[in-house]
C-alpha cells in the first residue's frame, strides 16, 4: 500500500462559542434580515450572469464528485467507516494490469466513448495508504478472540497497568480487504447530469456492497471549471458554501462556511433555468470571538428538480462538487 494518508470527508472539529479576551474582535452586525437577503440576491445574480463553463461542460466528461463511489448501503461499522473515509485497503487477489478496451459513458443526453484504466491502476487510486500504528488494537480484521486474547494463540494480556487501554469510541486500525474485482458501471454526478460511468467494482470482505472506482482514464476527464465570480469582496453577512453533500431531486444539502460566533445562520438560494447559486447569510457577533471556521450543514428546497443545472458557490462562482465520503452512519450519499 502507498503511505499517503487522506482522511476524506472527516468533519472539522471546532469549538463554537466566544473566546477569551485576547482573541480578535468580530466584525460588526451586517444589518437587517432584509438587507442580508438583498445582498445575497445581488451577489448571486452577478455569479449567475458570469457563468461561462466552456464546451467540455456539455460535450465531455466533467465529474462533479469523487472517483470512489459506494454502490449501495455498505453496512458500515465504526471500524469500516473509518477505513473507507481514510482510503485504507489491502488486496488479497491479483489485480489485472492490462487495460481493457474503450468504454461508454451513458449520459441522459447521449453517449461518450472513453479510454479506461486497468484494475491495478484503479486500485492504486482507491488505496490511500496504510492505517497508522494503534497500540492495543488489531492490525488485521478479526485478529482478536476477545479483550486481551489474540486469535492466533499469542500471549494473553490482562487488563491492568501493562495492558492495552480500551475506549468505546476508538476504532480498529485495519484496512478494508479486497477479495474480488470486476468491470462494471457506477452512477456518477456529472456536468451533464447523473451518468452511468465505467468503473472497477471491488468486492470488500467487510462491506455489504462493492466499492466502485471510476475506470475512465485521466486523459478523458475534463477539469471542473474554477468559475468566474464577481471581483469585489463578498458582502458582510453573506457566506459561501464549501461543499455539496447531496443533490436529490429538489433537495440540496450543503455546508456553509460561517464564523464560530455567527448567529441567524440562514441558507439562501437563487434559482434560474440554467443555474442554481447557493450560500447563506449570518448575523455577525459584535463582541469578542475566536477566528474559527465552522462548516454548518444546511438544506434548501428548489422549485424544480436540479437536473443538469450546476450548483455555484455565491462567494467564488465555482461549481460545488459532491464529497461521496461524507457519510452519516450507514447512509449512502445522494450525489
Amino acid at each position: 500500500m502507498r503511505r499517503t494518508i487522506a482522511l476524506l470527508g472527516l468533519p472539522l472539529l471546532m469549538a463554537v462559542g466566544c473566546a477569551p479576551a485576547d482573541s480578535a474582535p468580530a466584525r460588526p452586525s451586517s444589518g437587517s434580515p432584509d438587507q442580508r437577503r438583498e445582498a445575497f440576491d445581488q451577489r448571486a445574480a452577478e455569479v449567475a450572469a458570469r457563468w461561462r463553463p466552456g464546451p467540455a461542460w456539455t460535450t465531455g466528461y466533467v465529474p462533479l464528485q469523487e472517483g470512489t463511489v459506494l454502490t449501495g448501503d455498505p453496512g458500515f461499522t465504526p471500524d469500516t467507516e473509518t477505513a473507507f473515509r481514510a482510503g485504507w485497503y489491502r488486496d488479497q487477489i491479483p489485480l489485472p494490469a492490462a487495460k481493457p478496451g474503450d468504454g461508454s459513458i451513458q449520459f441522459p443526453d447521449g453517449t461518450l466513448r472513453v479510454p479506461l484504466v486497468s484494475a491495478a491502476e484503479a486500485y492504486a487510486q482507491l488505496d490511500q495508504g496504510d492505517p497508522p500504528p494503534c497500540d492495543g488494537r488489531p492490525k488485521e480484521p478479526g485478529s482478536t478472540g476477545g479483550p486481551g486474547r489474540p486469535k492466533d494463540g499469542g500471549p494473553t494480556i490482562e487488563p491492568g497497568p501493562d495492558g492495552p487501554v480500551s475506549s468505546p469510541v476508538q476504532t480498529a486500525c485495519i484496512p478494508l480487504t479486497v477479495i474480488a474485482v470486476k468491470l462494471g458501471t457506477a452512477s456518477v454526478r456529472t456536468s451533464r447530469g447523473v451518468a452511468e460511468v465505467p468503473a472497477w467494482l471491488f468486492t470488500v470482505d467487510e462491506l455489504k456492497t462493492p466499492v466502485a472506482r471510476v475506470a475512465v482514464a485521466p486523459s478523458a476527464v475534463a477539469a471542473v471549471p474554477p468559475g468566474d465570480g464577481p471581483t469585489g469582496p463578498v458582502p458582510d453577512g453573506v457566506v459561501g458554501a464549501e461543499s455539496l453533500d447531496a443533490a436529490d431531486g429538489t433537495r440540496l444539502d450543503y455546508r456553509l462556511a460561517v464564523g464560530a460566533c455567527d448567529t441567524a445562520i440562514t441558507p439562501r438560494v437563487l434559482e434560474r433555468d440554467d443555474v442554481v447559486v447557493v450560500g447563506g447569510s449570518v448575523t455577525r457577533s459584535t463582541g469578542v470571538c475566536t477566528l474559527q471556521l465552522v462548516l454548518k450543514p444546511v438544506t434548501v428546497t428548489l422549485k424544480a428538480p436540479l437536473g443538469t443545472r450546476p450548483v455555484l458557490n455565491v462567494s467564488s462562482g465555482a461549481p460545488l462538487t459532491c464529497t461521496a465520503a461524507r457519510l452519516t452512519g450507514s447512509a449512502v450519499p445522494r450525489c
